[in-house]
């Protein structure tokens, strides 16, 4: 296995930076840490753990919009298409969980959640700012995704790497136990309907080609449904195989 490795400068946007002269530095650490990390942390971005939760879902799920904006600024894509394309006919799905992990004796022989990408569209994660334990996988590293107050970690969820042609990354990460200390996270998931159809954008399968009447897209075309039927089975398993099983169900439909 991997060792797990904390030299590495995790990205940190700062939210107020977007409203000044450095908007232009802030997204490129956003584009950086979309295409080569597959998470970062979001610093300055409004929200609070002490808000109650209906509050605290309307708010996230506004600043899964908000990044979502961000995200299309940065990809050269038009404004509002990532949200358009998660709509399917009754727009956008939304949930949060909440996840504890106790104390362990021995971290060891147990992991407190398996390696695994999200199936999702984006990820809004507050996690415990005391007990450490989410790592991510990078360049053949387990990287520590560091605990810091008041920051909400997001990550990049297997539908946005097939909208973005694979421009964006879902990686795999996991949750370590610990011997002490309980830990406590809050996850947000902002994903496609259910019958939301997900295909790479065409401007960005130009864009990658050379010859724009060649392009081709590296990823297929399927129902978000149909794409978590069978995450539901293969959750804790590459992410690589169940593209290429939509691609195959496609072709032989």
């Amino acid at each position: 296995m991997a060792a797990a490795s904390s030299t590495l400068s995790f990205p940190v946007i700062n939210m107020e930076k977007l409203q000044t002269e450095e908007k232009p530095a802030a997204m490129e650490v956003i584009r950086d840490a979309c295409e080569n990390w597959g998470f970062f942390e979001l610093l300055n971005h409004g929200i609070s753990h002490e808000q109650v939760m209906k509050q605290f879902a309307s708010e996230i799920q506004k600043l899964s919009e908000k990044l979502l904006e961000l995200l299309c600024e940065n990809l050269g894509l038009e404004q509002g298409y990532l949200k358009q394309a998660f709509a399917g006919s009754n727009g956008p799905t939304f949930g949060t969980k909440v996840s504890a992990y106790p104390p362990c004796p021995r971290p060891d022989l147990v992991d407190g959640l398996r390696a695994h990408t999200d199936a999702g569209g984006i990820i809004l994660l507050f996690q415990d700012d005391q007990v450490s334990g989410l790592q991510l996988l990078k360049d053949g590293e387990w990287v520590d995704v560091p605990p810091v107050r008041h920051a909400i970690v997001v990550n990049v969820g297997d539908q946005l790497e097939v909208i973005t042609n694979g421009r964006y990354k879902s990686v795999m990460h996991r949750v370590l136990t610990r011997p002490d200390g309980n830990r406590m996270s809050i996850a947000s998931f902002y994903n496609p309907g259910a019958d939301a159809v997900i295909f790479p954008a065409p401007a960005l399968v130009a864009a990658a080609a050379d010859d724009e009447e060649r392009a081709e897209a590296a990823y297929p075309r399927f129902v978000f449904e149909d794409y978590m039927n069978l995450y539901v089975r293969h959750k804790f398993e590459a992410k690589e195989p169940r593209f290429e099983a939509m691609k195959s169900a496609i072709a032989t439909a």
